[in-house]
């Protein structure tokens, strides 16, 4: 069984998790649909920077947002807002940081959901009179359900498996910014292997789970295959 602590670290990694995800659908909803229907000077360029974190050493990234979200960055200032010191190693700092890391894993099912929307059906629902809203509503997101599907388990995935930009943003402190993979490597550094199994192994199932069900889902979206 999962001592006490690692419980409640895990627990802090599937909150952090769900916000994270909550909040990169709303946000890369309009973001991936204006990057699928246009093609502007510049963009590739802007899509480049989004798919940063796909490549960049977190350690990287979570340094630039340590100093941002710092007393002496940004965060100061917008933590003054809450009576706080700065963002960084706080809850709200970890939310931050994990929405810029997560977001192309979030974002490029979205796009490539929207991309695959065929313009002659969106044409068709204008020219009888539907408004954008209800040519999204009516007909992109039906069509878009499997890329939603990917988009919040991947974001809902990478961000409980986060490690070195967790790490430099929150710290650890238990029950607020302790998150389960920064646990995970408390207990390898003290020599408490048995506990380092038990949190492992039950990373392992959850990731194995959210993987199986994306998956299945997606068989399942598939006409004339059995799930």
């Amino acid at each position: 069984m999962l001592s006490e602590g690692d419980w409640l670290a895990l627990w802090v990694s599937i909150k952090l998790a769900l916000a994270t995800t909550t909040i990169l659908l709303l946000i890369c909803t309009p973001l991936a649909w204006w990057l699928a229907r246009h093609r502007l000077p510049g963009q590739a360029l802007l899509e480049a920077v989004l798919a940063l974190p796909l490549v960049l050493p977190p350690s990287v990234l979570g340094f630039y947002l340590l100093v941002a979200l710092g007393p002496s960055g940004p965060g100061g200032w917008l933590a003054s807002w809450s009576d706080a010191r700065s963002l960084a190693f706080s809850f709200t700092g970890l939310v931050i940081a994990s929405v810029i890391y997560s977001l192309p894993f979030v974002l490029q099912p979205l796009k490539n959901a929207f991309s695959a929307i065929d313009d002659g059906q969106l044409d068709m629902a204008a020219i009888s009179g539907a408004s954008p809203v209800d040519r999204f509503l009516s007909l992109v997101l039906p069509q878009s359900r499997q890329g939603y599907a990917s988009a919040a388990i991947l974001g809902f995935a990478h961000t409980i498996g986060e490690f070195g930009v967790v790490l430099m943003i929150g710290g650890s402190l238990a029950g607020q910014t302790r998150v389960a993979s920064v646990a995970l490597y408390e207990h390898v550094e003290a020599g408490d292997y048995a506990s380092a199994h038990r949190l492992a192994m039950a990373l392992l199932v959850l990731s194995v789970v959210m993987l199986w069900a994306l998956f299945r889902w997606q068989r399942r979206s598939q006409p004339g295959v059995m799930p």
